[in-house]
């Protein structure tokens, strides 16, 4: 084939394979962008089957299922039926803390004049509702009335009680601070020999039940962490019944965290069940002491009646062992994971 012609075949040709602007237009295959809400859409979908898959895998296995569970949960009811009864103590010292009384023991040389007198500027004040004077005569019959030693009281010269003026403080300042104050101050009047709070035991009562909450905190930190160890284990025990299975995933380019993601999800599951099963074993209890506790206040005129935990405090409890959980996983996973690579 001559020289020109030849060339003018290879011009046709190219003429072909270019585009208008004299560039190739060769196609090939395209890269395909995948958009933001696609991503999320196909991360929140397999999240969702994965986490289903964990549950189903432990319904498949209810004794072991439930034995796990049962022991988080009366690790977690522990100090969850310390805590509602710390907060039964504080509600019916609340209600203890509005009878605080000052007993004023008044000097022998005042006479009922002067403590009538007494009385009443005592009554006037700002942080007091009323005040009792009580003579000695009438104290010493109450006292012969319920002692019993009216045979002895007889023999006696004289009275040894002194007057006393009773104050009830105003239910807006019934705080221990606020008594403790009042009754300083009445205690340095000249006419008072002794002010006496008949509230100290209260206070007593109050560093016992401060006592009794760190201690509570104390024993819950201990069995949070029995609580991972008891799931780290089982996790543990997991991932080595499905180690083949971890083995082909990695084989065929699965990451740590496709391959995690199923065993926290177990974990998240044993938490929370065992949750919901402590709140199920708090509230049996109440249930069990809330009728002898009922008749002993009832006995001393008194409606008091046990109090669960409130919804706040559930959800705080189920969220706590969801997080045990799903922590107690974590930290044995990524481990495990790492050890188990196919050669």
């Amino acid at each position: 084939m001559p020289p020109n012609k030849q060339n003018k075949m290879n011009k046709r040709r190219l003429g072909q394979l270019q585009g208008p602007a004299g560039r190739k237009d060769v196609k090939g295959a395209r890269k395909h962008k995948t958009s933001l809400s696609d991503r999320l859409a196909g991360y929140r979908s397999h999240h969702q089957q994965v986490a289903m898959d964990s549950l189903r895998r432990l319904i498949a296995r209810p004794a072991t299922s439930i034995m796990t569970i049962l022991v988080i949960a009366i690790a977690l009811a522990l100090p969850t039926g310390l805590y509602v009864g710390l907060n039964n103590i504080d509600a019916v010292s609340d209600g203890w803390e509005g009878a605080a009384r000052i007993s004023l023991f008044l000097k022998p040389t005042v006479s009922a004049d002067q403590a009538e007198a007494l009385r009443r500027n005592i009554a006037e004040r700002d942080g007091v509702i009323s005040s009792d004077y009580i003579s000695p005569g009438s104290a010493l019959e109450e006292f012969r009335a319920s002692s019993g030693f009216g045979d002895v009281l007889d023999q006696l010269d004289s009275n040894p009680l002194p007057g006393l003026i009773v104050v009830t403080p105003r239910e807006a300042n019934v705080s221990v601070a606020a008594v403790t104050a009042l009754q300083a101050e009445l205690g340095q009047l000249p006419e008072v020999d002794l002010a006496k709070l008949d509230m100290e035991w209260l206070q007593r009562l109050n560093r016992i039940t401060e006592l009794g909450r760190r201690l509570t905190l104390a024993l819950a930190a201990m069995l949070a962490v029995g609580v991972l160890l008891i799931i780290g284990n089982t996790i543990k025990l997991a991932i080595e019944s499905r180690r083949d299975e971890i083995l082909v995933v990695k084989l065929v380019g699965g990451t740590n965290a496709f391959v995690r993601r199923p065993f926290l999800y177990t974990g998240l599951w044993y938490g929370l069940g065992g949750g919901v099963a402590a709140w199920l074993l708090v509230q049996c209890g109440l249930w069990w002491l809330s009728s002898p506790i009922s008749e002993l206040s009832l006995s001393y005129q008194s409606d008091f009646h046990l109090l669960g935990l409130g919804f706040v405090d559930t959800i705080i409890l189920w969220l706590f062992a969801a997080g045990l959980g799903l922590l107690g996983a974590w930290l044995v996973v990524g481990r495990e994971l790492r050890a188990i690579e196919p050669r």
